[in-house]
């Protein structure tokens, strides 16, 4: 299968799951996570109609994909795994947006260079919803901290909330993982009533992307089923 096939799959399934829940395919932002994957493969994924990709390391996407957004400037470069404080200069400066902002001392070393920028930086906070998960907010009360810190720095822009459901077959597990997440994004609107109808929710990958679509998720991380043989 190339890749083009396999979006046009994932496309069917998804218009699928958009017409039993009454939800407009338009809703929703497929996002290619091209992690591991050659820039021949992202390029290819882009002239198939990708336009978010996603990565988890800082220094591979900074490499292999120099130049790519000044070639293709539709494409947008996001950072979906775990960001070390370290890292936070030059991930501020490469990518997009952050979505695994998944602790307050993350966002002070992300404040601290984000000035560096010629436009805010985007952030997504990612909160702890299975027990699988190893990184994320745990618990609303951190995460209305986080999201107040955000919001009062006009160099951040606070586009949304990410979680990763449990890797298991058990779709009531995965359910309440998502469930949890669409909960938290109505805890922030309540909250912060500038938030309402502005934060995304990023969650479902490629083994859970339907039930995720089925709970609200605006934004899917696919890998393996876009980028494999």
């Amino acid at each position: 299968m190339s890749i083009a096939e396999n979006i046009a799959k994932i496309e069917e399934r998804l218009l699928a799951v958009c017409g039993r829940t009454g939800r407009k395919r338009n809703e929703i932002t497929l996002m290619g996570v091209s992690k591991f994957v050659p820039r021949e493969m992202i390029t290819d994924a882009f002239n198939s109609g990708i336009r978010y990709f996603g990565e988890s390391r800082v220094k591979e996407a900074a490499d292999k994909l120099n130049g790519f957004k000044e070639e293709y400037p539709q494409a947008q470069i996001h950072m979906i795994g775990s960001l070390q404080r370290n890292k936070a200069k030059q991930a501020v400066m490469f990518f997009d947006c952050i979505q695994s902002v998944d602790r307050e001392e993350l966002l002070f070393e992300l404040i601290k260079h984000v000035s560096l920028r010629n436009m805010p930086l985007e952030v997504f906070l990612e909160l702890h919803t299975g027990e699988q998960t190893k990184s994320g907010f745990n618990g609303l009360n951190a995460l209305l901290k986080a999201a107040e810190l955000v919001l009062s720095k006009p160099e951040l822009k606070l586009s949304g909330l990410m979680t990763m459901a449990p890797f298991t077959d058990d779709a009531d597990l995965i359910r309440s993982s998502f469930r949890q997440l669409t909960k938290a994004r109505m805890e922030l609107e309540k909250r912060f009533p500038e938030l309402e109808k502005c934060l995304g929710l990023s969650m479902g990958m490629s083994n859970d992307f339907e039930i995720a679509i089925e709970e609200g998720s605006t934004l899917l991380r696919i890998g393996s089923a876009i980028f494999k043989e």
